[in-house]
């Protein structure tokens, strides 16, 4: 009877996602390896994969702890340079090269949302948002004045993989992870005390939840994330410069959050690919790109407001349809 209903052993509704992935990995893979796909969609591919990074990361921040950040790209610009010149240094293959970076991008990101995220935990709203805005172009500025970074310039000479299918491998390997994790924090009892402070953060205190705590914890992660995303930004392109880190980046993330809709891992995903895309498809009429995104958002935030809508959403979500199969399975089992 335990395994007709399926409440005991390994969910089959959790089999959901990971078929998936593994065979949008398998068509991708496929499609690059034999150059089915074009150059132009082969680096989008890898694009998407540190655009779905940055967008699962920043909603941590934005959709489930309730705080608005627009400083995402100095997080993503500080591992970024970190990273690639840890990367550029050790004499390593470029497989563990990248490792290295990941690593070293990840920590000093993490440092840098650690100490902001201390320092203005005091702040909400658009004084929160102004000052995120503004350490984002510090960063950027102080970019150009530290000895080692190319300054203005650039900097060049970053480690590339051999292949653009290693390449997406190892971004997709990165997605995958930032994409779990955050799905088991948001899940676990440090995800319900995140959801409670941004539902009411006196309540949640008042109930015993250490606000400060967690608010720099989720900081902290989503800044990680950011800076392993820059590292893999480096090797992709073989070269950053301040400018690939400005304030229309943060912008840019924030819109595939709430495009996705705050506090859904899953919609974040579809909106970084759909922002990935988006650019290609409208190639000729990129004078109307920013025009197309305010109107995206809008409509979005329309329907997400829209009762009708939400539940249209619930009633097609993948994971009810299932267990809905499989409830009704179970019983003509029964």
């Amino acid at each position: 009877m335990e395994m007709k209903t399926g409440k005991k052993g390994f969910p089959v509704k959790k089999l959901i996602p990971i078929i998936a992935g593994v065979l949008i990995y398998a068509l991708v893979a496929v499609g690059i390896g034999q150059s089915i796909l074009s150059r132009s969609i082969q680096n989008l591919m890898v694009m998407m994969c540190y655009n779905v990074v940055l967008a699962v990361s920043l909603n941590l921040v934005v959709g489930f702890l309730g705080e608005l950040s627009l400083g995402h790209a100095g997080f993503y610009a500080i591992g970024a340079y970190v990273g690639c010149i840890v990367a550029s240094a050790v004499d390593l293959p470029v497989e563990l090269k990248f490792l290295c970076g990941a690593a070293a991008g990840g920590v000093a990101a993490a440092v840098g949302g650690f100490l902001i995220s201390s320092s203005i935990l005091r702040l909400k709203g658009d004084y929160l948002a102004i000052v995120t805005l503004a350490f984002g172009e510090i960063i950027r500025s102080f970019i150009k004045i530290i000895p080692g970074t190319g300054g203005t310039a650039g900097l060049t000479g970053i480690p590339g993989f051999g292949s653009r299918l290693e390449t997406f491998t190892f971004g997709f390997a990165l997605a995958v992870i930032t994409i779990v994790v955050s799905s088991n924090f948001i899940h676990s009892r440090h995800g319900r005390a995140v959801k409670a402070i941004r539902d009411n953060a006196i309540a949640a205190e008042a109930a015993g939840i250490n606000v400060k705590s967690y608010k720099i914890k989720v900081f902290t992660l989503a800044a990680f994330f950011a800076g392993m995303a820059g590292v893999l930004f480096g090797f992709n392109t073989g070269f950053i410069e301040p400018g690939n880190f400005n304030y229309n980046v943060s912008i840019e993330i924030l819109v595939m959050v709430v495009l996705g809709g705050m506090g859904s891992i899953t919609g974040s995903i579809i909106a970084a690919g759909i922002i990935t895309f988006l650019p290609e498809i409208l190639r000729d009429a990129d004078q109307y790109r920013l025009l197309i995104y305010a109107v995206a958002l809008i409509l979005m935030m329309l329907l997400n407001a829209s009762p009708k809508f939400m539940a249209f959403k619930e009633a097609i979500n993948p994971k009810r349809l299932w267990a809905k199969r499989m409830k009704k399975a179970g019983k003509e089992g029964a």
